[in-house]
């Protein structure tokens, strides 16, 4: 989920208005002095229907729905069912992980971004509705389809994320960041919402989950297809060519290629990589485990389950949309911080709950940092990202993030495989993830890397005063 990029212009250099002027002003006025030249109202919305389209995956496919299917009636209940779902889910992450940055330099080379995001939404979409023909004991069929549409899902989520320089200004990265999560988050409930009405009418009609839940899966697919239909006509394609010099098919070496050039030329982007790395290992726990620790911890039934994630929806989708004009006011950084302190104690409501109150507590706290950390991270991204390498480098931020999508769940899983099931002391476990990112944070300097992106870009473009325009 993320936009392009056209030369940014420089910042007015008066004083910034208030957050409640912010929040007063009319939406066409803060949307336009938001925006890059060029940049048009209908093409960010364009771009944040991507948003909107590909949130219904995560919500239905990975986190409510089809994970729990896959466990309960594919694998029939299995002891083994958890980890293989949770191993295909890392092989995808790792195949993002050692093919993205070479595709997003190829894309970058040869200004092929929506291409690269159209090739990976049919990939997405396709391998997602062979999920909908695995039933009971299918479990090579629905392991194979939810590892190739994982992997298509997260080269979609880095590449629509590489736009969102060439739409907005950089002093206003992060309430554009926080309009498409906060509409990302709005499709998620979308489809939820579907989901549920289907299950709700299949369950009263007695149909068993091996018939409703392909249904389930098609109506998913659906949403996705027509809400991402926008992105591709009217996102546009600012690059130029550059050929094919420079361009290798030598995969993992253009990876190592990328992080050494980014120890040269872009230290405090190294920085920063390796914080998202830490932190968003605990967010990936979130995302695939909230309904195991609901039901093993605090013993929610699916349909408990399924409110609970569309209320942590509305919560996300709040948190990204108000925080984002925040994050503008006070920094990426500040705001970053302060949605990890958010996380920390979110972990320790949880892992103190015992009382189903106590727990929507933490899950509202969750949503609310969900959205905010995740905008922020994208934002602090693009604003040090060089103009002309931003696929590459958002695929570097991609490979961070899939690292820590293996790293966070297995951690969790090896915690209670040693414990016996204690799911409150693996939840425990998974703060020290927010703790890490939040001291790693304090070493990121935004301002001397906004330095590095422009001595990277080689010759100043308009905006180059960056550091001005761009809070840290």
């Amino acid at each position: 989920m993320t936009p392009g990029r056209p030369p940014s212009p420089r910042d007015p250099r008066g004083a910034a208005p208030s957050m409640a002027a912010q929040a007063a002003s009319t939406p066409a006025a803060s949307l336009a002095g938001s925006l890059n030249p060029g940049v048009t109202r209908r093409e960010v919305w364009s771009w944040a229907m991507y948003d909107f389209a590909n949130s219904g995956y995560t919500t239905v496919i990975l986190t409510t729905v089809f994970s729990a299917y896959f466990v309960g009636v594919v694998g029939g209940g299995a002891h083994w069912a958890t980890l293989a779902w949770t191993c295909a889910l890392s092989v995808s992450y790792l195949a993002t992980m050692l093919t993205m940055p070479a595709l997003g330099a190829r894309a970058d080379a040869r200004a092929a971004k929506r291409k690269l995001l159209f090739a990976s939404t049919v990939g997405c979409i396709l391998a997602t509705l062979t999920l909908s023909q695995a039933g009971p004991g299918d479990v090579w069929l629905a392991l194979a389809g939810i590892a190739v549409s994982n992997y298509f899902y997260c080269i979609g989520e880095s590449s629509v994320a590489s736009f969102l320089p060439e739409l907005a200004r950089p002093q206003a990265l992060g309430r554009v960041s926080g309009w498409g999560w906060s509409f990302g988050y709005c499709g998620g409930m979308l489809s939820l919402g579907l989901s549920l009405l289907i299950v709700s009418q299949a369950q009263s009609r007695g149909e068993t989950a091996a018939q409703f839940v392909p249904w389930v899966v098609v109506a998913t697919c659906v949403v996705f297809a027509l809400s991402a239909l926008p992105s591709f006509l009217w996102l546009r394609e600012r690059a130029a060519p550059r050929g094919r010099a420079g361009v290798t098919p030598d995969m993992l070496g253009q990876l190592k290629r990328a992080w050494r050039d980014t120890g040269r030329h872009h230290r405090q982007f190294r920085r920063l990589l390796i914080c998202v790395a830490c932190y968003q290992a605990g967010i990936a726990v979130v995302i695939t485990l909230a309904a195991v620790y609901a039901e093993q911890a605090m013993g929610f039934q699916m349909a408990q389950i399924m409110l609970l994630v569309f209320v942590v929806n509305i919560a996300a989708a709040a948190g990204a949309f108000l925080f984002g004009y925040l994050q503008d006011r006070i920094g990426h950084k500040r705001a970053l911080a302060m949605t990890l302190c958010g996380w920390i104690a979110m972990v320790l409501i949880a892992y103190a709950a015992v009382t189903v109150g106590v727990f929507w507590i933490a899950a509202g706290l969750a949503g609310l940092c969900m959205g905010t950390s995740q905008s922020a991270g994208r934002a602090m991204v693009g604003a040090l990202a060089p103009r002309k390498r931003l696929a590459e480098f958002f695929a570097l931020w991609t490979f961070a993030v899939q690292l820590a999508a293996v790293v966070g769940p297995l951690t969790y899983g090896l915690v209670t495989w040693l414990t016996h099931g204690n799911h409150r002391l693996a939840i425990l476990v998974t703060g020290l993830f927010f703790i890490g990112g939040l001291a790693l944070l304090t070493r990121v300097d935004m301002a001397r890397g906004a330095d590095e992106r422009i001595a990277g870009e080689g010759a100043s473009e308009p905006g180059g005063g960056a550091p001005a325009g761009i809070r840290t």
